[in-house]
């Protein structure tokens, strides 16, 4: 007889990040009373939020506040915008991991630099089946930038929800660690599937993505017009595809290969349990007196890279020399929150004279363009389409390509964050609201819960500048025996202070004595009356609002 419980489940389905934005990715799926999270990712803050806020993460009250019902943590590749956010969110639940073995290395070297402990990290195959609470999870493979990355199938009794990831469609020779298989999703339409969901970074592309998004062929021919010159190679360490086609290029024209940066050294060693391996005789070293010749393969991520290469080209680092007869070659794309420190490194290559040659802007990054996407929806046929990953103009985009395959608008759900799409009997019931979501933003490694309060502080210094007052009273009779004294930072400038500064320091006299007569003085209420105070007086007269801070010293006579 059929499970009653099982055929009546509700499906929820929502993300915590990753929808009309670029990074911070989890999507949660909720069926009946077991929660399934795909992916914890970061991203880097812009230019107006930034304020020394290193990376934003989700909002995980939700899942905090549900934690006995999360099944496992699903984590496709080794990428900082699916895992980065990993260790904040074990730091408030505890539950399994499932990854590949290589993603799986990663997160716990990631783990372990965040001193987290006791995380269970189960690592899957690729064709593997496994069952993570009460349901079957499908693995299936996919070609990506990081070896070994997987979509995912959950069977449910509605049907699967395919999470198809970050794809793309390349019938060239490649390695297993990068063949995807496209026949596995096919099988899926047998049983039927309920759900697709999948990556909106490349719907704006028409065509496929390959074979464009290869750069071997464009740095092939860099590594032939600049045969005897030195060439610096900025390159992100986690785009290990491209990695990859960088060395092998080097290898094929016997260009030596100097690794400058522990990330990428780390990598090859990992790679080899992928079966991939460099020969010893093409690696230099910066001991070498004769490095002319060399290719420089720098790695890193974000904001860390910028600043690597503005200082390497500002000879601002002292294992390498950077001359006007060396050639920058970039093939980095800009990602959102470091235009800005791309755009000081571009500036300091060209004032120390070196070639710049810009290769990303040749290629496309690993992500489905509109055919490729159009053949994951051909061979699962699902009943609803969800697009995920992205702006919210390429979330439309997405949709729009299922349009183009006949598919009914009430058949297409773009959601927001905290949007919860709800399923029974196999029909969507419901598209609601129903989580006020906020950013965690991380300042640094400590603290990370109260960066909020910190931005919030360096805002107002940014803006409205800071005034600090200080007065001395007899710590007996509590009379004012010294000040007060008004300084100001970045609020008025200094001229039209000096009515402000007047009438503040009345303000603050008045407060303590009228205490000291009513006998409620107490040094911390009276000081924050001040600030209250000042405050207002201060938003009345110039219409700002300042970093107030108070102090009364107490002094023994």
């Amino acid at each position: 007889m059929p499970n009653v419980a099982a055929i009546h489940e509700k499906i929820r389905i929502f993300s915590l990040g990753g929808l009309d934005e670029d990074g911070k990715n989890m999507y949660c799926i909720e069926i009946g009373n077991q929660i399934y999270i795909i992916e914890a990712g970061i991203k880097f803050p812009d230019e107006k939020e930034s304020l020394g806020i290193e990376y934003i993460v989700p909002d995980f009250t939700y899942l905090i506040e549900n934690k006995d019902k999360i099944a496992g943590i699903i984590i496709t590749h080794a990428h900082d915008d699916v895992m980065g956010a990993l260790p904040y969110l074990l730091k408030n639940i505890k539950a399994d991991i499932y990854s590949s073995p290589l993603t799986a290395k990663c997160i716990r070297r990631l783990l372990s630099k965040e001193k987290i402990k006791n995380v269970q990290i189960h690592e899957v195959k690729r064709h593997d089946q496994k069952r993570i609470g009460k349901h079957k999870v499908i693995f299936f493979p996919i070609t990506h930038s990081v070896p070994e990355a997987f979509g995912i199938a959950i069977s449910t009794s509605q049907g699967f929800i395919v999470y198809s990831g970050e794809f793309i469609e390349d019938y060239t020779a490649l390695s297993d660690a990068y063949r995807g298989d496209f026949t596995t999703p096919a099988q899926f339409r047998n049983e039927g599937v309920l759900v697709l969901m999948q990556d909106s970074k490349g719907a704006d592309r028409s065509g496929h993505t390959a074979p464009d998004h290869r750069i071997a062929p464009h740095f092939a021919n860099i590594l032939e017009r600049y045969e005897n010159k030195r060439i610096f190679v900025s390159v992100y360490t986690q785009s290990i595809f491209r990695v990859q086609e960088l060395i092998d290029t080097c290898i094929s024209f016997n260009r030596k290969i100097l690794l400058y940066t522990e990330e990428l050294r780390q990598l090859v060693e990992d790679l080899k349990d992928i079966g991939y391996t460099i020969p010893k005789s093409i690696i230099a070293n910066s001991n070498q007196t004769d490095l002319s010749n060399v290719v420089v393969l720098i790695g890193g991520t974000g904001k860390s890279l910028m600043s690597l290469l503005s200082n390497i080209c500002n000879n601002e680092v002292d294992d390498i020399d950077f001359t006007p007869e060396d050639v920058i070659v970039l093939t980095t794309p800009v990602l959102p929150g470091v235009e800005r420190e791309f755009k000081q490194m571009e500036n300091d290559i060209y004032k120390e004279g070196g070639e710049v040659i810009m290769l990303d802007s040749q290629t496309r990054s690993m992500h489905p363009s509109q055919e490729d996407l159009k053949m994951m929806i051909f061979a699962t046929r699902p009943k609803y389409y969800l697009p995920v990953k992205g702006e919210y103009r390429k979330l439309v985009m997405n949709a729009n390509v299922a349009l183009e395959m006949d598919y009914s608008p009430s058949e297409i759900v773009i959601l927001d964050n905290g949007q919860v799409a709800t399923f029974e009997n196999k029909k969507l019931r419901s598209c609601s609201m129903e989580m006020d979501l906020h950013e965690n933003l991380i300042d640094g490694k400590e603290g990370w819960d109260m960066a909020g309060v910190v931005l919030k502080d360096r805002e107002i210094l940014s803006t409205d500048g800071v005034m600090i007052l200080a007065i001395g009273i007899d710590s007996k009779t509590k009379k004012i025996i010294n000040g007060p004294d008004v300084q100001t930072r970045g609020l008025v400038y200094l001229k039209e202070a000096e009515y402000l500064n007047s009438d503040v320091s009345k303000i603050m006299e008045q407060t303590i004595e009228d205490a000291v007569k009513n006998r409620t003085y107490n040094n911390l209420d009276t000081r924050n009356e001040i600030r209250d105070k000042v405050a207002r007086y201060l938003f009345n007269k110039i219409g700002k609002k300042p970093m107030i801070l108070s102090v009364i010293l107490e002094i023994n006579t």
